[in-house]
């Protein structure tokens, strides 16, 4: 039977403040406000994945700059 996640209080802040660079795929979906499949994409295709051992971490820094490449200018 798989171990329930712990929700972790105040993500956006802990990210924000460099308190937790790295993230869990679901952690990730949240506090991006995408579905998981997608930030697992992201996450892809931005070159964040870490894996350890059998946990998959995702640099939260790499998405935000992959993200930056969206942006349209006025």
């Amino acid at each position: 039977m798989p171990k329930s996640r712990i929700v972790v209080p105040q993500l956006e802040e802990k990210v924000l403040k460099g308190q937790k660079k790295f993230v869990r795929y679901a952690e990730g979906a949240e506090l991006y406000s995408v579905g998981i499949h997608t930030f697992q994409e992201m996450a892809k295709e931005a070159g964040a994945i870490y894996r350890v051992k059998r946990c998959v971490l995702v640099n939260t820094q790499k998405i935000d700059e992959y993200l930056e490449n969206f942006c349209e200018n006025s």
